[in-house]
């Protein structure tokens, strides 16, 4: 996974990011969300020179899920310069999703 780097706001983590940041927004209770858990690991890892990977339990912060109109679990969102690009929901493969963000990144 990508490192972690301490940030103020999660506003300010997409502001300041030098490349695109992929949001994972997950719950624990989410089954599909665990069964996305190591394809989400492998992204982070084999595209972490093209994205930064960040997870967000939407039972925590419920704002920042509703700000970005998740209603569905797992959704991604793939964010650039801080605006939301490409959205994702439902479980899939980690070689799908690559193909998929290796377009878009």
């Amino acid at each position: 996974m990508a490192v972690k780097k301490e940030f103020t706001s999660f506003e300010d983590l997409l502001n300041s990011s030098k490349i695109p940041v992929l949001v994972d927004f997950y719950a624990t209770w989410c089954g599909p969300c665990q069964m996305m858990m190591p394809a989400i690991e492998q992204v982070g890892l084999q595209m972490r020179n093209r994205l930064q990977v960040v997870k967000i339990d939407t039972d925590k912060y419920p704002g920042i899920a509703s700000k970005y109109h998740v209603q569905a679990l797992p959704t991604l969102v793939l964010f650039k310069n801080g605006k939301p690009v490409e959205r994702i929901e439902g479980a899939m493969q980690a070689s799908q999703l690559i193909q998929q963000l290796s377009i878009l990144v």
